[in-house]
């Protein structure tokens, strides 16, 4: 056998079929899309359309709540740093940062930052700042004579808009 003799197996590669090319090919004329309607013309593609019967995307029963004031955190458990600082990925006698989580791979995603979580058993006596936590994990890590550091949460920009408004109101008055 030779390079030039691999072929394809018989029938494994088929080519397209070039419609409207003449009567003797099969699909001439209206090219395979029957006479007038919608579906005959150009540039339509009538997706979830059951022929008038409610379609099933809206049969469906809906269900749940999407905030869109909800904060995206990554959470992690004072178990898993206890985890991480044994296994020597995490330094505690540095302050644990959310930087510092992320670069041992504890933390992925989370684009509102990083919340601790009090599950597992904590023994370090470290420092972790981090975006929030639970009153329970500040419990664990102050009993291990540890201390953490809650960064304040930013202020809602129509929060701001809203202290501007009242600022220049206050301003005009004077």
């Amino acid at each position: 056998m030779k390079l030039n003799d691999i072929r394809d197996n018989a029938g494994a590669r088929k080519g397209r079929i070039r419609v409207g090319r003449g009567i003797g090919s099969g699909k001439g004329k209206t090219s395979a899309r029957g006479q007038k309607g919608q579906k005959s013309r150009s540039g339509v593609a009538v997706k979830g359309f059951e022929g008038g019967q409610m379609p099933l995307h809206m049969r469906l029963p809906k269900r749940g709540f999407n905030n869109p004031f909800g904060k995206d955190y990554a959470e992690v458990n004072v178990g898993m740093i206890q985890k991480f600082i044994d296994a020597g990925k995490l330094d505690a006698k540095a302050t644990i940062t959310e930087e510092a989580l992320r670069a041992a791979g504890l933390v992925r995603g989370g684009k509102d930052g990083v919340r601790l979580l009090g599950k597992g058993d904590f023994t370090a006596k470290a420092t972790i700042a981090v975006t929030g936590a639970t009153k329970g994990a500040i419990a664990v890590v102050e009993k291990a004579g540890g201390k953490v550091d809650v960064a304040p949460a930013p202020v809602p920009e129509h929060e701001k808009k809203l202290a501007r408004r009242e600022a220049n109101k206050a301003a005009r008055a004077k």
